[in-house]
């Protein structure tokens, strides 16, 4: 019997995007292209004049789901890819009136939130702690 190995340009697991390159672009451009869409929504449905604490709520539940699932695996390594996931908190913290004139650095302090790059560190540096103390079970 012979088979045929079909030739494919990605390979999807878990929601990851899989390519031949491990470069994940496609996997953080179909995860940006989601969140964007979120944040239309958002806007779209008289949001606009949340509080601050309801939109980090928001944001927390809606944006950076999409934006950290799984990220030790797919986490950017080029400044390109990087600066592509922060654009897209960038645009979320402006949504908030209050804060639209204020630089990035600044509506993330007065938001008490972190940056996606911070974030993406600080999930790898769990999980490396995590492995060295041997908090994962072996599987046989």
């Amino acid at each position: 019997m012979h088979y045929e190995l079909a030739n494919t340009d990605y390979v999807s697991d878990l929601e990851v995007r899989f390519d031949s390159k491990l470069s994940f672009m496609n996997h953080i451009n179909d995860k940006v292209n989601k969140v964007y869409g979120i944040l239309d929504i958002i806007t779209k449905r008289n949001f606009i004049d949340l509080d601050v604490n309801s939109f980090v709520l928001l944001c927390k539940a809606m944006v950076r789901l999409h934006l950290e699932y799984a990220n030790s695996v797919w986490c950017p390594y080029k400044k390109g890819d990087t600066e592509i996931i922060e654009k897209v908190q960038k645009r979320a913290t402006k949504l908030i009136i209050s804060l639209k004139k204020l630089s990035y650095v600044e509506r993330l302090k007065q938001l008490q939130l972190p940056t996606l790059k911070y974030r993406c560190l600080r999930g790898d540096m769990i999980e490396v702690f995590k492995t060295v103390h041997n908090y994962y079970e072996l599987v046989s």
